[in-house]
């Protein structure tokens, strides 16, 4: 995941591109936090548990539903969809800073399940969830780009799947399908790329 975030980043044109196109990379960043977390389970490396645990729940419960509205929005250009947008990013920064308070105040730990499980009070509250799945996938949906009505509809497909099947570890299964979501950002920018090339050359 993380070469498709390189060669994403190297089809942006514009600086404002630049954070949506990081997403990819950013997910296989995350990925690798939690093989390393997966090897402290394995070889029984307390640090190495605790830093990879606090670093992935950063990621899943802090970094998205803030990040991914604000990418989304720099790339808007319609005023009235960057104002939705925008209101978006707020009840983004609002549940990530909400998240933010319980990782600092309560202990989080990590348990193998199957699959990885984060346990931390609250995480679970539906109200929470909904305001999180707004921000990271419902802004996509107002963006004037296909392709990330396309992201948001996936990132919130998978979601329900996710959740459906791994309830108990949804946030980690979740975070495994961000390949599928990382192809649709390429695809983006190698599409969006090609086509605004070919309509500066009509014009």
């Amino acid at each position: 995941m993380s070469g498709l975030g390189v060669a994403t980043v190297k089809e942006v044109e514009r600086k404002a591109d630049i954070p949506f196109a990081m997403i990819p990379l950013l997910f296989g960043v995350q990925q690798i936090i939690e093989g390393m977390l997966w090897l402290s389970f394995r070889f029984d490396v307390p640090w190495l548990n605790v830093t990879t645990t606090y670093l992935f729940i950063l990621f899943s419960h802090v970094l998205w539903p803030i990040f991914v509205p604000f990418a989304v929005g720099l790339l808007e250009t319609v005023i009235w969809r960057k104002k939705v947008i925008a209101l978006f990013l707020i009840t983004g920064i609002a549940v990530g800073l909400y998240n933010l308070y319980f990782i600092v105040k309560y202990p989080v730990i990590s348990e193998v399940m199957c699959n990885i499980v984060y346990v931390l009070p609250n995480f679970n509250n539906l109200q929470v969830l909904a305001v999180y799945v707004a921000a990271t996938c419902a802004a996509c949906f107002f963006s004037s780009h296909k392709m990330i009505n396309l992201f948001g509809f996936l990132a919130l497909l998978l979601f329900a799947v996710a959740f459906w099947f791994y309830t108990v570890a949804f946030f980690s299964v979740w975070c495994f399908f961000a390949a599928v979501l990382s192809a649709v950002i390429y695809l983006h920018f190698k599409f969006w790329n090609r086509t605004s090339g070919l309509t500066s050359r009509r014009s």
